[in-house]
């Protein structure tokens, strides 16, 4: 598999994930990033780790530390919301405003029959997302530009369905499957980090070919 790199220094990597591939290798086995990060060395001593995380099914811009020092910096920065974060995401319906802030606590929850998932609750972790409309695509879908400010497990996702009253397409947990949408339509397209000293990481993931096929641009 060829993981395309967007942005390389001494310190940081970023790549764009492909869709389906999870960070680390799933529990019944198969693929996983972790395959091939002994390549994304590319002469390092090191392996490079990723910083945070991107579900399985999203694709687009992921963060690697090339080595403990910058990894630390790396996690602070994340901890202290200093990582700007832009996601493409298909909303399976109309979204009737043109921009908005949602901002609804998440905890997470588990029961043996649906496994485990986030929702909103009073006293969850603070989650806020920003968002503008980008599109509105053919069979009623709408194409939505998210800013998450804080960067919660499903955060999108959740919030989405909760603002919109619908979630993103193809979403098996919070939605639905659909025959028109490969996984959970959600892309991870822009990141970028201010640096003290040295050049800004900044990267930008091409629009993947399962968003244009809908008719995103």
């Amino acid at each position: 598999m060829n993981i395309p790199i967007l942005f390389e220094d001494g310190e940081a990597l970023v790549i764009n994930k492909p869709a389906g591939l999870p960070i680390e290798t799933p529990r019944k086995g198969g693929a996983a990033l972790s395959d091939h990060l002994d390549s994304l060395r590319l002469g390092f001593q090191r392996e490079p780790v990723a910083v945070h995380r991107l579900d399985t099914d999203t694709s687009g811009c992921l963060l690697l530390a090339r080595n403990p020092k910058s990894l630390k910096r790396f996690n602070a920065a994340f901890e202290a919301r200093l990582v700007s974060k832009t996601y493409l995401g298909i909303v399976a319906g109309p979204v009737e405003e043109a921009e908005g802030t949602i901002d609804l606590a998440l905890s997470k929850i588990s029961s043996a029959e649906k496994g485990w998932r986030m929702i909103v609750a009073k006293k969850g972790k603070p989650s806020v997302t920003h968002w503008t409309k980008r599109a509105e695509l053919e069979g009623g879908l709408t194409l939505v530009e998210f800013r998450p400010e804080t960067g919660r497990t499903h955060q999108i996702r959740v919030h989405a369905e909760h603002a919109f009253g619908r979630s993103l397409l193809g979403d098996p947990v919070y939605g639905n499957k659909d025959a028109r949408a490969p996984r959970t339509m959600l892309h991870a397209s822009a990141l970028s980090l201010s640096r003290e000293g040295k050049p800004d990481i900044a990267a930008a993931a091409p629009l993947p070919a399962d968003f244009a096929a809908l008719g995103a641009q």
